[in-house]
């Protein structure tokens, strides 16, 4: 039997519109400066940034610390609730409301335990004086289950201020990223005060938070600055790391196609399409296993107008994707030789890219082009 990343080589090349994107096939590049802003990050996660410049991120073992350009990494805020920090979960993304100027509302997502397990939670809270005030739960993906694997948890707000939520499929119950009557493997679609919008897709199932399905863990999402489209991406298995333009209502796959195969080389699947389900956008193998992504709006890096920015934990780099509206085009790689991996990237609004790197001892660091 042909091995599953041969037949998805083969099958790149038939159809058109479908790109493979391996590893060795992205330039290695260092047209860029570095500067380490903060340091002893415990796993670093996700981060935005507040109308007055200064940065919130997380740290997974449970809190959420403040950056100001001034005065550098503020004390842990008071006040954030109980995570489950085990494996893969902890205190994963944050949010900062589009009216955070006005009402100073942050949303974070973190893993929280329950009965008969733990699940991926989301809650809005008002920041004050360094402490969370009126913490309100939003939303629970359901059901728990227990283990500690692929919470997803990656946040966005688009146009409409709807918030998007990226969840995993909980690893062993993959096959319920297919079942539109739960969470696992979804990605969902929220109003700021957690009711759901009346238009979302399966508003009459058991799950009507549902925006899109077929997702095996999602840990990257972001809003196109010039169209408004949401865009996320998720790892595979062993290859098939994918990026996806999300359409209401629509079915990724997983795991009824793949391009990629089991840690134990078993196939998952022999199908890479299937009628009713989306192809990717672009796609890995071998897998870097991406996190955290971010389209680049802004003029510092003059020549990167439109093009998408992915962090890549598995290959420890910043990976640019050249881009021609929705088609991808030439890769290339920064900060490989600093050996980090890299669990999250934001364009600050001075231009300038941000990125967290995850390790017990985790960084901020500062991209800027070089002189």
């Amino acid at each position: 039997m042909m091995k599953k990343t041969t037949i998805a080589k083969n099958l790149a090349v038939l159809l058109p519109g479908l790109f493979l994107a391996a590893g060795a096939n992205a330039q290695a590049s260092n047209d860029i400066q570095v500067k380490e802003l903060a340091t002893k990050l415990a796993n670093p996660w996700g981060m935005t940034f507040l109308p007055d410049g200064d940065l919130l991120l997380t740290e997974r073992k449970g809190t959420i610390r403040r950056y100001s350009f001034e005065n550098g990494l503020g004390e842990p805020v008071a006040n954030t609730p109980a995570v489950e920090a085990v494996n893969q979960g902890g205190m994963l993304d944050v949010l900062a409301d589009p009216d955070y100027a006005s009402n100073q509302t942050i949303y974070f997502c973190y893993s929280r335990k329950g009965e008969g397990g733990n699940s991926s939670a989301v809650a809005k809270a008002t920041l004050k004086d360094n402490a969370l005030e009126n913490v309100t739960t939003l939303f629970v993906a359901e059901p728990l289950v227990d283990n500690g694997f692929h919470f997803g948890c990656r946040l966005a707000f688009d146009a409409d201020k709807n918030l998007y939520i990226t969840l995993g499929d909980r690893y062993k119950y993959m096959d319920e990223a297919q079942n539109t009557d739960n969470h696992l493997g979804k990605i969902v679609r929220i109003r700021p005060d957690g009711e759901v919008p009346q238009d979302n897709p399966f508003i009459d199932g058991e799950a009507p938070e549902i925006f899109t399905y077929g997702h095996r863990n999602v840990q990257g999402l972001t809003v196109h600055p010039e169209t408004g489209d949401v865009w996320a991406m998720e790892h595979g298995p062993q290859g098939g790391d994918e990026v996806n333009k999300l359409s209401k209502g629509a079915n990724y796959g997983w795991p009824v196609i793949t391009y990629g195969i089991d840690y134990d080389d078993s196939i998952i699947s022999e199908k890479t399409k299937q009628e009713g389900m989306e192809q990717p956008v672009i796609y890995w193998d071998p897998s870097i296993a991406p996190s955290g992504m971010a389209f680049y709006d802004k003029s510092a890096f003059a020549d990167w107008q439109g093009d998408l920015l992915v962090g890549a934990l598995k290959f420890t780099h910043l990976r640019r994707i050249e881009m021609d509206g929705d088609k991808p085009g030439e890769q290339h790689e920064y900060l490989k030789d600093r050996g980090e991996r890299i669990r999250d990237v934001e364009v600050g609004p001075d231009g300038l890219i941000y990125v967290l790197t995850d390790a017990p001892k985790g960084k901020l660091l500062q991209l800027s082009p070089a002189k």
